[in-house]
């Protein structure tokens, strides 16, 4: 079987390992983190950025939309169901941490549960602690921002390299990730080590360039960044632009629904 056939078959089984209507409107409930500094100590590997992540409207999701980290840094669209305390738009939210609580479905910041409320029914829509809600899988629209790689601190150049992305648009999930000096035709697989984080054990020298396989469409589909995304001297904790941005939208199997915007 040659290289694009393998490819297809493989987008085929990862795309039906993320597909689950998340587009469609689903119901749940959600509490909110008493203490911000909880969100810095997500499961999707943000560390305190998740705290800036979306103006602070970010929340911790159920293990199916979590899915062991592919599902970190999706956006959502979360309302409450109470017509007197809860707005009809909602909030829009970033996925940055595993939900493990059994009560509910989703953990917001407490910004983002208050946000679902109608004007001046805020503390109102506080005290209930917990809230039946709707939620639906939306595009992430960064505006002006491209998708960006940070290093993290455990990467010990020139050797060994551990990165998360930030910024990424569209409806789409990262499948794969894989690097290669600038110019080269060998390119070196990453793996995911937990959460949003990829890693690498053998690095390529000089300036990196990395090409992305993300869910697109019915399918899936290379996303390149073949400028150099990372320089030759790259550094643990240092953010570096791509130069590229997602915009796909992935579309599942399932039957026609609701994915308009909630006004």
């Amino acid at each position: 079987m040659g290289f694009f056939s393998l490819l297809g078959v493989f987008l085929l089984f990862l795309c039906s390992l993320s597909m689950a209507c998340d587009r469609c409107v689903h119901t749940s409930s959600a509490a909110y983190y008493s203490s911000a500094s909880v969100l810095s100590v997500g499961a999707c590997g943000y560390g305190p950025l998740a705290l800036d992540f979306n103006g602070g409207y970010v929340g911790a999701a159920n293990s199916s939309l979590f899915r062991q980290g592919i599902g970190c840094g999706g956006c959502f669209q979360i309302r409450c169901k109470n017509p007197r305390l809860c707005s009809s738009r909602g909030v829009k939210v970033v996925l940055t941490d595993n939900n493990s609580n059994k009560e509910t479905g989703w953990v917001l910041s407490n910004k983002a549960f208050m946000a679902m409320s109608r004007p001046r029914m805020g503390l109102a829509l506080k005290k209930l602690g917990i809230v039946d809600i709707e939620y639906k899988r939306i595009p992430c629209d960064y505006a002006n921002r491209n998708l960006s790689v940070r290093v993290e601190e455990s990467s010990q150049y020139p050797h060994y390299l551990a990165v998360k992305f930030l910024f990424q648009g569209g409806q789409t999930d990262i499948m794969g990730v894989d690097i290669a000096e600038l110019e080269s035709p060998n390119w070196t697989f990453m793996t995911r080590n937990h959460g949003a984080v990829w890693e690498a054990n053998r690095v390529p020298s000089g300036p990196l360039q990395f090409r992305f396989v993300v869910t697109a469409g019915y399918d899936g589909k290379w996303i390149w960044a073949k400028q150099s995304v990372l320089p030759a001297n790259w550094r643990p904790g240092s953010v570096y632009d791509s130069g590229v941005q997602i915009h796909d939208i992935a579309q599942e199997g399932c039957p026609q629904c609701d994915d308009s915007n909630w006004k």
